[in-house]
């Protein structure tokens, strides 16, 4: 019955995740969501500002907290180790609803290329941001990286084992594609406001630090020599820059 009820948990989670996932393109993009980054009730600058911030430092925490060997080796004294990594996936599914919920517009524009040639082409590489997060999730193991293996696995009553090093298409190109598409999603706009500004600008110094003094070293105390040789052969985030 557990088993049952754990493999429910991981795929009720999922199905959370994937719907908030969805409205993050509409939230970051300004499309066919009801509340987005630049829209809702005005009000102070330096309060939106400090709102942000918070929301923005809230989803960093748990996101960087619990994804470390540490953290999960504690919590999953508390919880059963199937489904951590779904538990995982649910809370940072309400830190971003938190952050859609109560995020404050900062309406001043930066840049407005909307209607040009260059609107367009950002426009385009906002896409193809997305659509390489996405698939990049499927050149590991999207279904381990959201729980779904491990409490499948949990409900056969089959043990767990973690997937082998693998370095498949993006991941040829630099070491962490899901969070090159992220900021390349996060900063293709044809429309920047301050409000998306300091969304783009923030965001980016967070996937910066975790990946570079977080997991980069979590990777090599797991992987060892062959992801240090990988370090040596392709750049962090953009290709060829970032090599050790």
């Amino acid at each position: 019955m557990g088993s049952i009820v754990a493999f429910s948990y991981g795929i009720l989670g999922y199905v959370v995740f994937f719907l908030t996932f969805l409205y993050s393109v509409g939230f970051v993009g300004n499309i066919l969501v009801p509340k987005h980054i630049d829209s809702g009730e005005e009000g102070p600058l330096a309060i939106a500002f400090v709102i942000n911030l918070l929301l923005l430092s809230i989803f960093a925490l748990q996101h960087t907290v619990m994804a470390r060997p540490k953290f999960k080796a504690t919590w999953t004294k508390i919880i059963p180790e199937p489904v951590e990594r779904s538990t995982y996936v649910w809370l940072s599914s309400f830190a971003l609803i938190l952050m859609f919920a109560f995020w404050k517009p900062m309406p001043g524009i930066v840049w407005d290329v909307s209607g040009t040639i260059f609107g367009t082409a950002l426009q385009i590489l906002f896409w193809v941001g997305w659509l390489i997060v996405l698939t990049s999730t499927f050149m590991i193991d999207h279904f381990d990286l959201f729980g779904l293996r491990q409490v499948y696995l949990n409900l056969k009553q089959r043990k767990f084992n973690h997937r082998g090093f693998q370095k498949l298409f993006f991941y040829k190109i630099v070491r962490h594609p899901i969070m090159s598409g992220f900021i390349i999603a996060f900063w293709a706009t044809p429309t920047m406001t301050i409000g998306h500004l300091l969304f783009a600008v923030v965001t980016t110094i967070y996937i910066y630090i975790a990946v570079k003094h977080f997991e980069e070293k979590d990777l090599v105390d797991v992987i060892g020599a062959d992801y240090i040789d990988y370090q040596k052969e392709v750049g962090m985030l953009i290709p060829g820059v970032g090599k050790k």
